[in-house]
């Protein structure tokens, strides 16, 4: 059983839902984020449920890079060790590519995949030092083809991020070290557009009870929920791109 999992983006989102379902599952949790207030009112609220677990905040802007080794090795020194990681962390600000929304798209970038290289990095120094270890990063279903206007940027991390996750995995097939990689559909959460509800839509509880099952399964890859977007993904795949337009 992985003991100790540290997520990041823990102050809200899924990262925060996922917590409190891993709580609940009897886990140790270290709790990384920026709001620092938010992972203070997260703890306290698992710590009255689950008195007997051990849920530490360490506060992290994933953008300082070292700060992120710093913040991951001593959460293994005050544990004893880290059997999972969760790299949650991410953002989707932005807009079409030449109208002006550079500094937002460059924002996105830097977070979702260049930070979330820098947790790869350093989960797996963790990782490789302990021999063992679980290596998770959220992708999305987006991934899997280019996306237009505000979605462009973050479709593109996305993608970077599910083919790093790739590589680790090959990198490490031949030893006890678990990568997988999870592509959320749309899941209600901070980072959706309350004005423009997307289609297939589930709320945070019910589409982290996917993810927390298939993350605690270890499985290579999964796209979840699983109906509609395991279907979806093979969709997306064929569509041609004026249809593209009208699905994004």
């Amino acid at each position: 059983m992985r003991k100790n999992i540290l997520i990041t983006g823990a102050s809200s989102g899924l990262g925060q839902e996922m917590a409190r379902q891993f709580a609940a599952l009897g886990r140790n949790l270290v709790l990384c984020a920026r709001r620092q207030e938010a992972l203070q009112a997260l703890a306290s609220e698992l710590t009255e449920r689950f008195p007997e677990l051990t849920i530490l905040v360490l506060p992290l802007d994933v953008n300082d890079h070292q700060q992120v080794f710093e913040v991951f090795h001593n959460a293994k020194l005050q544990l004893g060790q880290l059997d999972r990681l969760i790299v949650n962390a991410g953002i989707g600000q932005g807009g079409s590519i030449g109208k002006g929304f550079f500094a937002a798209n460059k924002r996105t970038a830097m977070t979702n995949f260049v930070a979330a290289l820098a947790q790869c990095e350093a989960a797996m120094e963790i990782f490789r030092e302990q021999n063992e270890g679980h290596l998770v990063t959220i992708s999305s279903v987006s991934s899997e083809r280019g996306f237009r206007g505000a979605f462009t940027t973050y479709a593109a991390t996305k993608a970077g991020l599910a083919s790093l996750t790739e590589g680790i995995r090959i990198d490490v097939l031949d030893k006890p070290i678990s990568v997988t990689t999870i592509h959320p559909g749309y899941i209600a959460t901070e980072i959706i557009d309350e004005g423009n509800t997307p289609p297939f839509m589930v709320d945070a509880p019910t589409g982290c009870k996917s993810i927390v099952k298939a993350i605690e399964k270890e499985v290579d890859k999964a796209f979840l929920p699983t109906w509609p977007w395991a279907f979806v993904r093979y969709l997306l795949a064929w569509l041609p791109l004026n249809m593209m337009r009208k699905f994004s």
